[in-house]
């Protein structure tokens, strides 16, 4: 069964081992939505391990800030950017050196969600 939350900045639907979140056309998430993000983790997954996977199918920016704070987070296993978008795709590659956990880039949700299952088991 999936958890699904609407916040004013995103979509975000809850899995038993991943969560994956579908920011809105225009955001520039930071550090404020970050704590927003990983309070609806440790509440979900209490301690448990996780996949965060994010849905970019809008066009989005992310304060570099925020990958400090997410690497903080004990018991994210694994993050993941899925889009069939180049520039998405070209921003994720340097995204990437900014987060101190495995992450990868994937076309599809599936493929995500396969990942994820390999990482929490």
């Amino acid at each position: 069964m999936t958890d699904q939350i609407k916040l004013d900045f995103c979509d975000v639907y809850l899995y038993e081992n991943y969560m994956v979140v579908t920011v809105n056309t225009g955001v520039n998430i930071t550090v404020k939505h970050n704590v927003i993000l990983t309070d609806i983790a440790d509440s979900h997954f209490k301690n448990k391990p996780f996949v965060y996977i994010t849905h970019r199918i809008n066009s989005y920016s992310v304060d570099p800030s925020v990958y400090k704070e997410t690497s903080k987070i004990t018991n994210l296993v694994g993050f993941c950017v899925v889009s069939k978008n180049f520039m998405a795709k070209s921003t994720a590659q340097i995204e990437k050196l900014f987060l101190n956990k495995p992450f990868e880039i994937f076309d599809t949700l599936p493929e995500a969600f396969s990942w994820a299952q390999t990482l929490t088991v």
